[in-house]
């Protein structure tokens, strides 16, 4: 029975608030042994926390599975193995059981004992698990350091040549906890159950490949316990939808008219890419903001009237190659609360670059723009403006703004936080988990589909996060808008993947998926059948 005198932070923490948690292995290290030195004896804990993962293999196993072999460490992610490989024996499956290090601390140990009790065939050797229905990854959990090698290497080299079905317990074996790297070799899991709190490696994309899908097991971590290490409010945080719903500017206060919903200033587009500005005017649009502005070359002006007829064209006059060679005379800049760039632009319009960069208020500065900028450490335009400045780069353009910080992009969460440092930048680092960062946070997304891995994908991005910012400005930080456009755009693909498959999913196809996205997050469309209700 709850006791109610009992103070809210030593419950457990809710589950809507445990998904934004992320740790290092060093703060996973330092939470459990807080949780140990309150009482809770290790034994219970293994108990508990064996349990529930039992309960999730045995929701996902296939009724045809019969054979399961376990791979079993000497610390306690070996132990957990082993309470696991226990209570599915009792369940009546075959279970065989490998365990390459004969030195198991002592709770592993006793578990070991006992399963040889009860019968279960401890194998010498990993070519028996060749017959297994399912393999269970119990070797290493978080924290591991040192690089596997030798005969072990051998053995997981083998069994993932066998291309089986594997679940991990709270990260695959050979996997670094912090940084995603593969300790020499690692299990190529197709399910890892992550135990307790997010680590930092399933934000990794280097180690996306070896997690395969994944699911947080919530043991009932105490919230104190995690502020304790983590603070109040943390460093890194995953990206929540909870959190991006609250951030949505929806509903529109009734009296609301076009002029209180946002302006925001797109220059975007050439001749040679007019498919640019038509996108990133798309998913501008879609975030309801009220007046739309878009400068583009004068040839492709009324190409875009025929696209977006509700948006202001500007057209600009060009250069001999049809891009923008300036911006009208007559164009206040200060009216904007937004300014977007660089999508379609080429590299020929600097002045234009310069110019933006002196308007007090926030900026987002995408492809062409962030080649026009260079180098950001040593661009003073930039790490001088006081409104916010918003990069949206991919790999190849973060390599280039900031070259002193491409020997670090093993971390990329790290990476990225350096970047924003000691600037009013904020740095949205594109990737399979898109990375956000400024000066004083990190937030990055989980969810994302390889169907955004087409041309255009990031075009609509800008779009969003330039028409999130414009209408959302009183309301909350260009931050939260950021995260929620990120959220948004990828959720949009997620669902359009879905019902079109990935191969579906071009940028056009991506913007007419926008609205639906934010129908699911109203509840006024079911995921399930793809039909507004």
């Amino acid at each position: 029975m709850l006791n109610l005198s009992t103070p809210y932070s030593l419950l457990p923490t809710p589950y809507s608030l445990l998904p934004k948690f992320v740790v290092t292995a060093a703060q996973m290290r330092q939470i459990e042994e807080r949780i140990f030195i309150a009482g809770m004896p290790v034994a219970a804990l293994m108990e508990k926390v064996a349990g529930l993962v039992t309960r999730k293999i045995e929701e996902l196993l296939n009724p045809n599975i019969n054979k399961i072999g376990v791979l079993v460490g000497p610390g306690h992610n070996g132990g957990d193995a082993l309470v696991i490989a226990r209570e599915l024996y009792f369940q009546g499956y075959e279970i065989i059981v490998y365990c390459p290090i004969t030195k198991l601390k002592e709770l592993t140990n006793y578990h070991a004992k006992y399963l040889q009790s009860l019968g279960v065939n401890f194998i010498e050797n990993i070519s028996p698990f060749k017959n297994c229905d399912l393999l269970i990854d119990g070797l290493f959990g978080f924290g591991l350091e040192r690089e596997i090698s030798g005969d072990l290497a051998e053995s997981i080299n083998q069994i993932n040549s066998w291309q089986k079905q594997i679940f991990s317990i709270d990260l695959p074996s050979g996997i670094h906890t912090d940084t995603g790297a593969v300790l020499g070799i690692a299990i190529c899991a197709t399910h890892t159950f992550c135990l307790g709190l997010w680590k930092q490696a399933f934000l990794q994309d280097q180690a996306l490949e070896y997690i395969g899908t994944s699911e947080l097991i919530d043991f009932d971590i105490p919230l104190a316990d995690i502020t304790a290490i983590l603070g109040e409010f943390p460093t890194i945080e995953r990206i929540t939808k909870t959190s991006v719903r609250e951030n949505l500017p929806l509903p529109f206060p009734p009296t609301t008219y076009k002029y209180k919903n946002g302006n925001l200033l797109l220059i975007t587009g050439s001749h040679p890419y007019t498919g640019a500005a038509i996108l990133t005017g798309l998913a501008a649009r879609a975030t309801g903001v009220g007046m739309l502005s878009i400068a583009v070359p004068e040839s492709i002006k009324n190409i875009l009237n025929s696209h977006l007829p509700e948006a202001l064209i500007i057209g600009c006059p060009e250069t001999e190659t049809g891009a923008i060679k300036q911006l009208p005379e007559n164009i206040d800049l200060s009216k904007f609360e937004t300014i977007a760039c660089g999508p379609g632009l080429t590299t020929e319009p600097t002045s234009i670059i310069e110019k933006i960069l002196s308007v007090n208020s926030p900026l987002v500065l995408d492809a062409d723009a962030l080649n026009i900028c260079g180098n950001l450490a040593d661009n003073s335009l930039v790490n001088q403006r006081q409104a916010p400045t918003i990069i949206t780069p991919h790999l190849g353009e973060f390599k280039r703004l900031f070259p002193h910080l491409t020997n670090q992009l093993n971390n990329r969460i790290l990476t990225a936080q350096k970047s924003a440092e000691n600037s009013n930048l904020i740095v949205v680092f594109k990737g399979a988990k898109t990375i956000i960062a400024n000066s004083q946070k990190i937030s990055i997304n989980p969810e994302s589909t390889p169907a955004l891995a087409r041309g255009g994908s990031g075009d609509v991005l800008t779009g969003l996060v330039g028409g999130l910012l414009a209408i959302t400005s009183t309301k909350i930080t260009p931050f939260e808008a950021v995260k929620t456009a990120v959220l948004w755009h990828a959720q949009a693909a997620i669902l359009a993947a879905k019902e079109r498959t990935e191969l579906g999913v071009d940028a056009f196809t991506l913007t007419q998926y926008l609205i639906p996205a934010i129908e699911l997050f109203l509840g006024v469309r079911s995921q399930e059948s793809g039909v507004r209700r």
